[in-house]
């Protein structure tokens, strides 16, 4: 039986890709899946250093056990957790108290966010884009464009079509697809190759890191 809160975004409206993927998602995090490597995404890291996020909250979309948000919540960024699984979401908070960092984690539908709009002033997207099929995709644009403020920063990291398909994993992307989805409500400011961190990789799977700016009404 489902959590209530679970139940909740189930009734809310979330799509049948999701409806499907839920229980899915709950069995990738009974053991460690490939995408939980121990530490945040080097990509993230260096975005921080290079000062490139907006000072203020951050929204951590599909924050999986945490790493990446754990790391913004350690580099001074007020800094909350969404993901749909519930043991990635405990995974998450438990790692928080043991690190002594302050970070809030919730279970829910990064399609239909429970926040207000212009909450945020970041949002970061390791490996979430590209598990959503075509029509999710300005679906999810929208979501994030909502609850960004006004020239709030997305970042997200994605396995670009130069990384191989023999072993598996999610779809590729390119970028002319992540410049459709997101154009419309964005500014692109740029989509560059970076390396995605998984525990199949010695070094990265070859990915695009991209980095938009949400247009003002």
């Amino acid at each position: 039986m489902l959590r209530p809160h679970l139940q909740n975004v189930l009734e809310s409206g979330i799509d049948e890709w999701t409806r499907r993927s839920l229980s899915s998602w709950e069995d990738a995090y009974k053991t460690v899946p490939p995408w939980d490597v121990g530490h945040p995404q080097p990509a993230f890291v260096e975005l921080v250093r290079a000062g490139e996020l907006n000072r203020g909250k951050a929204l951590d979309i599909g924050c999986g056990t945490g790493e990446n948000a754990l790391f913004l919540a350690g580099s001074g960024f007020s800094v909350l957790g969404v993901d749909l699984s519930s043991r990635a979401i405990a995974a998450a908070r438990s790692k928080a108290v043991e690190r002594k960092l302050k970070a809030d984690f919730r279970e829910g539908n990064a399609l239909s966010l429970d926040f207000k709009d212009t909450s945020f002033d970041n949002v970061i997207d390791s490996g979430l884009f590209h598990t959503f099929p075509d029509n999710d995709r300005p679906r999810f644009a929208r979501e994030i464009a909502r609850v960004l403020a006004s020239e709030g920063k997305y970042f997200m990291l994605c396995f670009s079509e130069k990384e191989p398909t023999s072993w598996g994993g999610p779809r590729r992307v390119t970028r002319e697809e992540i410049e459709s989805t997101f154009s419309p409500l964005f500014h692109i400011n740029y989509i560059r190759d970076a390396l995605f961190s998984t525990r199949f990789h010695n070094n990265g799977g070859k990915a695009y890191l991209t980095s938009a700016t949400r247009i003002s009404a």
